[in-house]
């Protein structure tokens, strides 16, 4: 008898993490804390499976290579298509077959062997200084940027920031490499300073009259709109959606992934659908003033007020592959130098 009962309590001690497992599912990602959490805690609520998330700003892949097989991950949250595509390169995610997915996020936006898939989007705008330029209007576009019109006006991040990359990528993608190196060169030319800071500095430089014109994500207004030290750059800049009679604004995206080697698949891939859904796309709206992904889920108040736009409809796997090439231009301009 006390054989049995030592055979017994040692078979519950072995059953109980897996029986705890069931109940969680484990999150890597680069996406911060109050924008993610607060949908993590509403799909809680309503499935009773606990989300435990990894939060960080870099080297996430790496990790996951490091940890291999053994490797806690179930979900994958990143932002722009280069980081994601990079997951699938190195062959740290798995395909998730899932009709939720299928038809809540556009094909457009969805890796094409259901590897990836995309959770909100944002343009990649032009900031104009109302008071010197004033509003861009439908005609103006990116190749604009290299006009001499521009000379000694233009600001914007490092080059080679996934954002301008994806955006080069499309480029490639639409006008080929020899075009796309030509731009380049002419916006380079056309800079104000070197390539430096982030989004948000880009804004303040137009406010202070360093330049006029600046490259930047849509949803960094909403941000600086909603800051008391920001407000005012924010005040002293349109936001303008390039190429709308022509191939239409570029679009990146955040998204998600499954791991590779996820130990809790069933529960990650219930995850992936609650954020696909509609309540977690329009808590993504109200929060960081991204617009959703599903086309049935109206972006901020905010957001809606900067007007309508048409997204360039070129496939994110398209961009994706001209990522290489579009290093190598930038490298080949000197574009930060």
């Amino acid at each position: 008898m006390k054989k049995l009962l030592t055979l017994s309590a040692l078979a519950c001690a072995t059953l109980a993490p897996t029986a705890m497992a069931a109940d969680e599912v484990n999150v890597y990602s680069y996406r911060q804390p109050f924008l993610v959490e607060p949908m993590f805690n509403e799909f809680t609520k309503e499935t009773g499976i606990k989300v435990n998330v990894k939060f960080a700003k870099k080297g996430l892949a790496e990790k996951l290579v490091q940890e291999g097989e053994y490797s806690p991950a179930d979900v994958i949250l990143t932002v722009d298509i280069s980081r994601l595509s990079n997951l699938t390169e190195k062959d740290l995610v798995q395909p998730v077959n899932s009709d939720i997915l299928e038809k809540n996020i556009p094909a457009q936006y969805q890796d094409s062997d259901n590897e990836w898939f995309a959770l909100t989007t944002r343009t990649r705008s032009v900031y104009s200084s109302r008071d010197r330029v004033g509003k861009l209007g439908d005609e103006f576009t990116y190749a604009d940027l290299a006009k001499p019109e521009f000379k000694g006006k233009i600001c914007t991040r490092s080059g080679k920031h996934p954002y301008n990359v994806s955006l080069v990528s499309a480029m490639i993608a639409e006008n080929g490499e020899a075009a796309t190196k030509e731009w380049l060169e002419g916006v380079k030319s056309n800079l104000a300073r070197k390539p430096q800071g982030n989004d948000r500095a880009q804004v303040k430089a137009i406010k202070e009259g360093l330049c006029d014109v600046a490259l930047g994500n849509s949803y960094y207004l909403g941000k600086m709109v909603n800051d008391k030290e920001q407000k005012a750059w924010a005040d002293a800049v349109y936001i303008n959606f390039p190429n709308q009679n022509t191939t239409g604004t570029h679009v990146n995206i955040s998204g998600m992934a499954l791991a590779k080697y996820s130990p809790n698949k069933e529960n990650a891939v219930k995850l992936m659908e609650f954020l696909a859904g509609n309540k977690a796309q329009s808590m993504y709206a109200e929060v960081n003033y991204e617009y959703p992904v599903k086309a049935d889920v109206k972006p901020s108040e905010l957001v809606a007020s900067w007007g309508e736009f048409k997204a360039d409809p070129i496939s994110l796997d398209d961009i994706a592959d001209h990522h290489e090439a579009a290093i190598k231009l930038l490298d080949e301009v000197k574009f930060d130098l």
